[in-house]
């Protein structure tokens, strides 16, 4: 592949450049994550990218060069689907509570399988949290595979799965800025099509296109927009949940607009030590769990098949949740 021809058309801006073929996205991002192109044209390739925006057939072609290079992860047996939990952006602000979306999962029978970033620009990770409360992560596909089976809930590190992705996410500690690879990391599914995947972005644009992306492959997914770019529902306003399957998009929650009633409970800092004492308690029932992430755990439940519709999953979480409490 000729690099320069490639940077020279896409890299003339955001009105001047040529759009990749679906082909040449994937062929391309391949010999990227092959590390096959050197690092000056890595680095120029990116950046022309940043500038120009992916295109739908773009991401689409990336993200079939990323998911062919991709370990496969077998579903433990059962009717219900895996549900597949990318957690990147980590939080600064308010508690990640990704991982209590795993846990909640975990504890209805669904089995889960967390993917991510042990470590991101100083925020607080899923990784560090699940350390926190004593779940470490697999040092491998094969003992995730086997946690998955036994216990429900396995944690795989990024450069377990993918190191090519992994280095792709590490330019940004090099170029400055965020590339493909931060958008394209949250559709990586292990199962190659056979899990529930959450997917969320916070920019509407990203939103947009990660719908685009999902129906064309035709994934079953939930897409909502993400606290902190985590794909848990804020726990103060729930946003919008879709549910992405066979091509099309269904609006299971909308999102909600009105100035708030009462505040939940949440953990007083988002440390992993804070966040974890207040994931017990919620988990033992003694704080009420908010009411968007319990709207967000019955999509779950509905889209992985662990309940027949919405309706029972809605049923499921406000009656046999183990001594939860709802607000």
């Amino acid at each position: 592949m000729d690099f320069a021809l490639i940077i020279r058309e896409i890299g003339r801006g955001a009105t001047g450049a040529r759009d990749m073929s679906r082909a040449e996205a994937q062929e391309l991002y391949g010999m990227m994550l092959d590390g096959s192109v050197p690092d000056l044209e890595m680095g120029a390739i990116a950046i022309a990218l940043r500038m120009k925006t992916e295109t739908v057939d773009e991401m689409i072609g990336f993200l079939a060069a990323a998911s062919e290079r991709l370990p496969a992860v077998r579903p433990p047996r059962g009717r219900i689907r895996p549900v597949v939990i990318p957690t990147y952006n980590g939080a600064r602000r308010t508690a990640n509570l990704t991982p209590l979306l795993g846990l909640l999962l975990q504890r209805y029978g669904v089995p889960v399988l967390m993917h991510g970033l042990g470590d991101d620009y100083g925020r607080v990770t899923s990784e560090q949290i699940l350390r926190e409360y004593g779940l470490l992560p697999s040092d491998s596909v094969q003992q995730a595979q086997l946690v998955l089976d036994e216990h429900g809930l396995a944690y795989l590190p990024l450069g377990l799965l993918s190191p090519g992705v992994e280095r792709q996410l590490a330019l940004r500690s090099r170029l400055g800025l965020r590339n493909s690879a931060h958008s394209l990391v949250k559709m990586l599914d292990p199962f190659h099509g056979d899990a529930l995947l959450l997917a969320a972005a916070t920019h509407p644009d990203y939103l947009s296109s990660m719908r685009a992306v999902l129906s064309a492959i035709g994934a079953n997914a939930l897409l909502l927009r993400g606290t902190e770019g985590e794909p848990f529902a804020n726990p103060k306003r729930r946003p919008n949940i879709e549910h992405i399957h066979g091509g099309v998009s269904d609006l299971l929650f909308e999102a909600e607009h009105d100035s708030l009633r009462s505040l939940p409970q949440l953990a007083e800092n988002h440390d992993p030590r804070s966040t974890v004492a207040w994931m017990r308690r919620v988990l033992a029932g003694e704080v009420a769990l908010p009411l968007p992430l319990a709207n967000q755990l019955a999509c779950c439940l509905h889209a992985c098949g662990r309940a027949t519709d919405l309706h029972q999953a809605k049923a499921l979480v406000a009656v046999e949740s183990n001594g939860l409490a709802l607000v």
